[in-house]
């Protein structure tokens, strides 16, 4: 037997060992989107088309994605699933992260109504933190991080949030396209913002294809 294909997928500056890293940019691109960022030594980053990846049916193990699916825009989402399902092998896995839109809009709704300036992303703005309407990372104000949870960073082409997921959505998607939840959690994104809805989902036989979700 060859050895497992496990594909991470918008892996930006953070890829992954024992992964084929995929992602839009090439690596001159992410590295100079994250100055300071060290990339290990020797990494490749393919630029793979993800609704045409270059693999059989059933030929990948897993995939992973954080922070990914967010940016797809409805009709890209649904070729997104289905060439994830066309890949995976029968048992392999979907692992991905996006941020949890409920718990952000409702934290937007309880934040303070306190705009105070215009987006900036010029270096003096970025290190004091300013994101959209406030210099803050705290979801104490509603045009803060919070936007960029919303609607992504705007820093550049690619990173504009398109879609949105809750718990109830991704259930349902994942049932529709021929997956089980075998996990879902939270957690925060670098550990102090944004919250996240971390999904681990299994590919069914299709004989175990729930018919409510076809």
């Amino acid at each position: 037997m060859g050895s497992a294909i496990r594909l991470n997928i918008g892996c930006a500056g953070r890829p992954l060992p024992g992964y084929v890293n995929i992602d839009s940019d090439p690596k001159e691109a992410i590295l100079a989107r994250y100055p300071g960022l060290a990339l290990p030594e020797g990494v490749e980053i393919f630029r793979y088309d993800i609704f045409n990846l270059p693999y059989a049916d059933g030929a990948v193990d897993e995939v992973k994605c954080d922070s990914l699916v967010e940016h797809l825009s409805f009709l890209e989402e649904k070729r997104f699933f289905l060439e994830m399902k066309r890949v995976l092998a029968v048992g392999g896995e979907l692992n991905f992260s996006v941020p949890d839109f409920e718990v952000t809009v409702r934290q937007w709704l309880e934040a303070k109504d306190d705009w105070q300036d215009f987006y900036r992303n010029d270096a003096e703005a970025i290190a004091q933190n300013h994101w959209f309407g406030t210099y803050t990372y705290a979801p104490d104000n509603r045009w803060g991080y919070l936007m960029a949870s919303i609607f992504g960073s705007q820093n550049g082409e690619g990173q504009f949030h398109k879609n949105a997921y809750t718990r109830g959505k991704i259930a349902a998607l994942l049932n529709r396209v021929g997956f089980e939840v075998a996990e879902m959690s939270t957690y925060l994104w670098k550990g102090d913002r944004e919250p996240m809805i971390f999904t681990r989902a299994v590919k069914l036989r299709p004989q175990e294809i729930p018919t409510s979700g076809t």
